[in-house]
Parts: C-alpha cells; structure tokens; sequence
C-alpha cells in the first residue's frame, strides 16, 4: 500500500475531528494513510475498525493483526495518536468513576496501542505524537478521569523515550497538549465561548508535516503545550 518513497503513516483515531483532519491533510499531501478507530474513515487508504465492547487485549490483537496486513513489507514513517475525548466530574460526581473508565478507553488504551504498533511497525528513525492535554500538567479537579488519564499519556512519552524502550533505532517521540482545540463538536458544546483561544486543528497537522520533512525537531520525550490566543499559536515545552 505504501508509495515507494515510504510516505506511510498511521492515524489512531482517524475518525474523529483532529484524526479526520489529519486523514485529509496528509493525504493531500500523496501520503498514504492507515487509519484506526471505532469507525472507518472513507478518506483514508485502509481502515483498521476497531469494536468498542472489546477489552484492551482484544483491540491490541485486532489492531496488531490489521496494521501487519496494510503494511506488507513497507514500515511506518509515522504514528499520530490523536484519539480521546473530555468528560467532567470531581470525587462527588456519581458518574466520576463511569467517566474516568471512559477516558481511560480513550486516550490510554490508544496511546498504549500506538506504542506497541510502533515497537513493531515503526521506521528506524520514525515519530510518534500522543495527545495529552496542557490541563493534565498540573490538578484537574473537576474533571478528574480526563487528567488522570492524560497524566498517564505524559508518562508512557517520558517512558518511550527513555532507555530500552523496546522502540526502533532513533525514533522521536512527543506529545501535544492542547487546552482546547476548534473543532464541531466544541463549538456546539460552547457556543459563547472564545475560539480565538482554541488552537486550529490545521495547525497541528501542519505542525506535523514540519516534523516529517524535518523543518522543526521536538526534543525526544518534549510535552509541547498549545497556547492560542487571538488566533495565534505558539508551542511551548513543559
């Protein structure tokens, strides 16, 4: 499937806003794109569905065993992660621990996964971008499940990109920690609220595309918030 310059990657979430974003961007860009998700991304060159009732394991096997088949021979240039989501609640809520499972599923059980993708599937020199969030750096009392479970993704980067990390030669790993991204589904859940403080989701994957073509190099294990403001984004390492 891979084009003979190698332009492959991997998009873990490829059907959400940022993931779907990224599946035209890149594509536009004559990459060729493998999507993984609960749903299918039409855009995209191959689509690796996942079943949301299946356990951690189950999604690891399904998405192991589809990544082998689109790949072939070819290896991955890069693994975007950029599955998640957001749900509130302090200790009092009655849904705090419903929630918290919640985001777990969606940004741990991704984030894991894209590791063991790329311990297997990964160039030599090749990235990985995970998604935490800039609120994760510090307490998030009212939404607890969402920070605990994106501290844990700043964790697995610091990992990663440590020693014997069981990760090809040279690779690059990081993470973006957005505040709040523009995307539908925020604007409708804020409707009166500023964007010009939510960062565009074209400029994260033009942020990307940098890396891949080598114009702009995150140090190894970097945690690089997004801070927008008046429409601007600046990129500002923890």
């Amino acid at each position: 499937m891979a084009t003979a310059d190698n332009k492959l990657i991997l998009i873990y979430g490829g059907k959400g806003a940022l993931g779907s974003c990224l599946v035209t961007y890149f594509k536009s860009k004559q990459f060729s794109v493998i999507s993984v998700d609960l749903f299918e991304n039409t855009e995209a060159d191959k689509n690796i569905t996942l079943k949301q009732t299946d356990s951690w394991v189950e999604q690891e096997t399904e998405a192991l065993k589809g990544v082998a088949d689109a790949c072939g021979d070819s290896k991955l240039e890069a693994i975007f992660c950029v599955a998640g989501g957001w749900a509130g609640g302090n200790a009092a809520s009655h849904d705090m621990v419903k929630n918290a499972d919640l985001m777990v599923k969606q940004s741990v059980w991704s984030s894991v996964i894209a590791a063991r993708i790329a311990s297997k599937f990964l160039k030599v020199g090749g990235v990985v971008q995970l998604t935490g969030a800039q609120p994760a750096t510090k307490g998030t009392a009212f939404m607890m499940g969402y920070g605990l479970a994106k501290a844990a993704v700043h964790q697995l980067v610091a990992s990663l990109s440590s020693g014997d990390t069981g990760l090809p030669d040279k690779a690059l790993v990081f993470a973006i920690l957005p505040v709040t991204l523009d995307t539908p589904g925020n604007r409708k859940a804020m409707s009166g609220a500023d964007t010009s403080t939510w960062t565009p989701l074209l400029f994260i994957a033009e942020y990307l595309e940098k890396i891949l073509d080598g114009a702009e190099k995150p140090g190894n294990g970097s945690l690089l918030q997004l801070f927008t403001e008046e429409g601007k984004t600046s990129i500002v390492p923890v």
